[in-house]
């Protein structure tokens, strides 16, 4: 009896676009990789649901929807007499699919902590390469596309530039997730309105407010979601936790984890020596991974990855204050002093309690513009093009200071 082929082009129920189509099998093959599905098992959000109990969708969803978004892009582009090719097409869709694939269990934690100086779109391209291998070269061109290589500066902007189909799902997904409304863009509106000129991305006159509204939508979900103080205390808890467990790992204390784990809390990862072996590690390596670590460390002898963890389990977080200026030193010595003594610690051990940083939030980086076509066929930056006098404002990036320390 002749086997019966599967059926790869699938449809998947999206709760923000509704029905998704996989275009093709080799897409189909993509989302079934082990790597792929990997994504399942990272949340896109890190620790905000500890702040939104429904921010728990994962980098799967998100990468999903923006295959979906960059269906409906190349659709609205081909229909304005855009020429497309079909390699094109499908190399936009792997892409963009793949766009995330090196983000490391809760999303941003782990690059500042056990993983150094290896940004995530860094390890998404060695994934991407490895997949190509695997795919017999079947996403050269893709690779091509995320680099940036292709002459064709619009196919990359589509993927990376600061109206992409990456922030027109990740806004709408994660406004949707939260209930924050004030992300909620319409991202159906501004792809509609896309057009190209001379290779550069351009949205078309009519779509000029849909804009003002995704720069303004962005500018508020960074300080409401994404460095909400909150959010912001937990994820800098998260990485005081991964930076002692690694720094007992490397004196050669036994700390309970996963072989995944454990590699990188034992291992020094850097750019240089991220071979293979660190790819294979890495791509086992999940949110999973590490709350079971943090749970069992809560029963750890030492003191600071104890405390540390126990607070996080229980949601006993730190306190932060935010402004404007720099923190005095004295202040954050005082502040030092009285937890050494609160806590029974040294110097060292109470770094991981008191610490101070900053954040920045730049709406609209006019060093990469955002250019309307206006109804004379000329492009123009949407700082200058529109009447909003507060967009001018969005491009200045505000830097706030902050200080964690327990309650």
């Amino acid at each position: 009896m002749k086997k019966k082929k599967p059926n790869k082009l699938k449809i998947l129920n999206d709760p923000i676009y509704g029905f998704i189509q996989i275009p093709n099998s080799l897409i189909f093959d993509i989302i079934e990789h082990p790597y792929f599905q990997r994504l399942r098992r990272i949340t896109q959000m890190g620790f905000s649901n500890l702040v939104y109990p429904g921010a728990n969708h994962t980098r799967f969803h998100h990468a999903i929807g923006c295959m979906h978004l960059m269906q409906k892009a190349v659709q609205v582009l081909r229909f304005k007499q855009v020429d497309i090719s079909e390699d094109e097409e499908n190399a936009l869709y792997i892409a963009i699919l793949l766009h995330d694939i090196g983000h490391g269990a809760f999303s941003h934690a782990l690059e500042h902590s056990i993983v150094d100086g290896i940004s995530h779109e860094e390890i998404s391209l060695k994934f991407m390469r490895k997949l190509n291998d695997e795919f017999d070269k079947k996403l050269s061109l893709a690779i091509t596309i995320f680099e940036g290589k292709n002459p064709r500066k619009f196919l990359y902007q589509l993927i990376s530039s600061q109206l992409d189909i990456d922030r027109l799902d990740y806004l709408k997904r994660d406004s949707f997730y939260t209930g924050v409304t004030e992300g909620n863009i319409s991202s159906d509106r501004l792809i509609a309105m896309m057009n190209v000129i001379n290779d550069e991305l351009v949205i078309e006159q009519k779509g000029i407010y849909s804009v003002e509204k995704f720069l303004i939508a962005r500018r508020l979900m960074y300080w409401q979601v994404y460095l909400h103080k909150t959010g912001l205390v937990a994820e800098n808890m998260l990485v005081k936790v991964l930076k002692r467990a690694k720094e007992l790992a490397e004196k050669g204390e036994k700390l309970f984890s996963s072989t995944s784990l454990n590699y990188f809390l034992s291992t020094k990862i850097s750019k240089t020596n991220f071979n293979d072996k660190t790819l294979e590690m890495f791509s086992k390596l999940d949110d999973y991974d590490v709350l079971l670590s943090i749970k069992e460390w809560t029963h750890h002898q030492d003191k600071v990855l104890s405390l540390l963890s126990k607070m996080i389990v229980n949601r006993k977080l730190f306190r932060i204050e935010i402004q404007n200026n720099k923190f005095d030193k004295q202040y954050i010595s005082k502040k030092t002093d009285t937890i050494s003594e609160r806590f029974g610690l040294n110097k060292t051990e109470s770094s991981f309690f008191v610490f101070s940083d900053i954040i920045i939030n730049q709406a609209y980086n006019s060093n990469k513009p955002i250019y309307i076509l206006n109804k004379k066929g000329k492009i123009e930056d949407i700082v200058n093009a529109s009447d909003q006098l507060n967009l001018q404002a969005l491009t200045n990036p505000v830097i706030k200071h902050f200080i964690c320390y327990p309650k």
